[in-house]
């Protein structure tokens, strides 16, 4: 970063930090979170390819506070689902804060990927792998053929695959 870049972004911090820490604050509701996310916001502005000075700087920084904010109820919905799934579950599981944690992030690029897909495959990868319908059952529902069916599952399991496989 030169020099010029470093007294751009350090302005725009120094003008615009307690600003986005209360923007988020009232989203949130609790200060250490807000702080939290206004420096994730920070972090993420030094690592764009963006040119400072920025021309609408609370534009900006709201925009991608707020993707960081989605990002964020996101990973807790779903870490809430799982821990309600575990909860459920008639034996007892005892799992490590590390498997936990490792379960929840795969969730979440799971998540994330099911989102890129479009949403009629989102729809049919959904209910044969959760709801456990049939291709045909499927194929009714969505009012394609089996084919179609199989097509959007494959399209589906070939991007979680490459995501596992990294």
């Amino acid at each position: 970063m030169s020099t010029l870049d470093h007294q751009a972004l350090h302005q725009l911090y120094s003008e615009n930090n307690g600003w986005l820490k209360g923007w988020l604050r009232a989203r949130l509701g609790n200060s250490a979170d807000a702080s939290d996310l206004a420096h994730d916001t920070f972090l993420r502005v030094m690592t764009a390819r963006n040119q400072l000075p920025i021309r609408e700087p609370r534009s900006y920084l709201s925009a991608i506070a707020r993707a960081l904010l989605i990002d964020k109820v996101r990973r807790r919905t779903i870490e809430q689902a799982y821990l309600q799934a575990l909860a459920l579950r008639p034996e007892p599981v005892e799992v490590s804060p590390e498997v936990r944690l490792s379960i929840i992030e795969m969730l979440v690029t799971v998540d994330n990927l099911l989102d890129e897909l479009g949403a009629k495959t989102r729809a049919i990868f959904l209910a044969v792998q959760l709801e456990g319908l049939t291709y045909g059952a499927a194929a009714e529902r969505f009012g394609v053929s089996v084919t179609t069916v199989k097509n959007h599952l494959i399209k589906a399991m070939t991007r979680c695959l490459l995501a596992v496989e990294g």
